[in-house]
């Protein structure tokens, strides 16, 4: 009797101790279970905001390279018209010349003989400004652009730049000579005619000055305007002779 007593106080404590580790156990597992879960799903709306962020970034990046663009554009166009507005101020100049030319012919028919002849026009020398090293440093920067690295649009952009930064210069002179250069090897001839011009009307005692009237007549060869090209040519003989412009224009109309 005393054997099947203690057996069931010792079957009931294992069947305690048995409830007390099975229900335990469960519950972790159904825990972990839980966590599991809510990792999963934290994961998943990480993942997801990650992927938005990025598509917005994506979306931002376009919209400021399209702003970019479009700056660019306006950039250009600026610049193109601000060197046409030069050149139309030439040109209408140039006209005023002609017409107080045109008037003293009329009225001189009673000077002397000789003084019809041909006059070539007279330019006033002045002294161009001397270029201070960080002016000329930036020149020998756009040199290499458009000279080594033949980055033409860059340096079409830093020539703009350079003749608003160092106006009236010495060097200014041969950035607008060298802007009509790039213009013509990309080509865009009429902006190298409007370079061009700049340089062999405004600074006619300038050392360019023969080079800009002699691509003149390149610029306007290419365009197929060869009467506009040889008078352009004869210009240079007539008003440069010892230069080597004059040469190449000599040769130019020996050949047409």
């Amino acid at each position: 009797m005393r054997k099947l007593l203690v057996a069931a106080v010792a079957l009931a404590a294992s069947a305690g101790a048995l409830a007390q580790s099975s229900t335990p156990a469960y519950q972790n597992n159904q825990s972990e279970a839980r966590r599991q879960a809510a990792g999963n799903q934290g994961n998943a709306e990480l993942f997801y905001m990650i992927e938005r962020l990025q598509r917005e970034v994506r979306d931002l990046r376009g919209e400021v390279e399209q702003q970019q663009h479009q700056l660019d554009q306006l950039t250009r166009q600026s610049r193109e018209r601000y060197i046409d507005l030069d050149q139309r101020l030439l040109e209408l100049s140039e006209q005023r010349q002609q017409t107080r030319a045109s008037s003293g012919n009329r009225s001189g028919d009673t000077a002397a003989p000789g003084s019809q002849e041909r006059q070539t026009p007279q330019t006033v020398s002045k002294e161009y400004r001397e270029p201070s090293e960080e002016e000329r440093q930036a020149y020998d920067r756009i040199q290499k652009l458009i000279q080594e690295q033949k980055a033409y649009d860059q340096a079409i952009g830093e020539l703009y730049d350079f003749v608003s930064e160092y106006p009236e210069g010495d060097l200014t002179v041969n950035a607008y000579y060298w802007l009509g250069e790039v213009y013509l090897v990309k080509p865009q001839l009429e902006q190298a005619k409007q370079a061009f011009t700049i340089v062999a009307t405004r600074y006619q005692d300038h050392r360019k000055a023969p080079d800009a009237l002699y691509k003149l007549g390149v610029v306007h060869d290419r365009m197929g305007e060869k009467e506009q090209a040889e008078r352009y040519m004869k210009r240079v003989v007539d008003q440069y002779g010892a230069s080597q412009a004059a040469s190449l224009a000599k040769k130019y109309l020996g050949a047409s």
